[in-house]
Parts: structure tokens; sequence; C-alpha cells
């Protein structure tokens, strides 16, 4: 059976990117709003109130939650462009899903996803071959790979000091864009939406 918090599988573990697969990466993070967007379309409000999974988000939080999610990536990549190996501030996803804005109207959440990606897209393409390599630290990273149940944690695959490098930063972006969309995808298929 499949596990339901995982619809396409965990994230695997990506060290570096081929040139292939930064595309094919790059291609995922440019196409996100479009997917995200049909996989919302046509819910009702109580459809968008209603979770993925027995104890997980609703899709409505689900949504709010990766622009949220991805804007935090895009200003880690501007730091580890403009400063030497950031130590980034790590953020509760699951207090942000909680906060009121991620229970309101989600069309300027898709709105800002279309408009994040696009920039975010357009700055991964302009970098160079060394950029690639340039790494932020999280700082919770190292303790939480050891735990069997961060599954979040391994998605990044830091190294032993908690540093992950832009390639690590485009795969996991990549896979959890999908992963969410399968979500959506996966309940709309179960409750025959």
């Amino acid at each position: 059976m499949m596990d339901e918090r995982f619809p396409i599988g965990p994230a695997t573990i990506t060290l570096s990117l081929s040139p292939e697969e930064r595309r094919e990466a790059l291609e995922a993070l440019r196409t996100l709003p479009v997917e995200i967007t049909g996989a919302v379309a046509g819910l009702s409000d109580d459809q968008l109130d209603t979770p993925y999974r027995e104890g997980g988000w609703t899709v409505r939080q689900v949504v709010h939650h990766l622009p949220d999610s991805h804007l935090n990536a895009y200003v880690r990549m501007k730091l580890v462009l403009t400063e030497p190996e950031p130590t980034i501030k790590p953020w509760s996803e699951a207090d942000w899903a909680g906060l009121p804005d991620s229970q309101g109207d989600i069309r300027p959440s898709l709105e800002l996803l279309s408009g994040l990606h696009a920039r975010w897209v357009s700055l991964y393409g302009s970098l160079s071959a060394p950029q690639w390599a340039r790494c932020f630290v999280h700082p919770q990273l190292v303790a939480a790979q050891r735990e069997t149940g961060a599954v979040w944690a391994r998605a990044f695959n830091a190294d032993e000091h908690g540093r992950v490098n832009l390639d690590q930063l485009l795969a996991t972006y990549a896979w959890h864009g999908r992963h969410h969309t399968a979500h959506i995808l996966k309940l709309r298929q179960r409750r025959g939406w």
C-alpha cells in the first residue's frame, strides 16, 4: 500500500546534478505554478478544506505552504550567492501552516508562486559552473538527519556539517513541488473529484 505522506516516494539523495538533471529540475520549477493551479481548479471551499490524508494538512494549507516554503528556499539561494557559506534561519512549516493567512483565499498564494518561480528559474539559469557548488549551512539538519522520523531533513542531503549546495536545493524543491501536487491529485482521485 502506498504511503499517503509520500505519493511520489521520498526525495532521492542528490549530491550534484548533471546538466540534463538540472534542466529537468528547472523545468519542474518552471511548470509547478501551472500544475498546482490545475490540480486545485474547480475545487469548492469544502474540498479545499479537506485534508489530503488522515492527520495531514488541508488542500488549502498545502497550496499556501508551497510559496511559503519556496520563498524561503529562494531567499536562501540569494544568501548563498551573496555571502560566504551563510547559516540560514530555520522556520517551522507546521507553525506557518497554522497561521490565519493559510486559511484564506488561495489565489494570492498561486499568484505569488507564479511570480516567485519565474524569478527563481531565471536566477538558476544565470549561474556559472562554480556557483552551483556554493552552500548554505542549515543548523538543524545534522541532528535531524539522524532522526528516523525526520524525512524532511534527509530531503536536503546535507553533508555532515549541515551544508547544502545549489544542486541539492534545486533537486529538493523540484521534488517538493511534485510531492505536494501529487497529494492533491491523489486526494481528487480517491474522492472522485
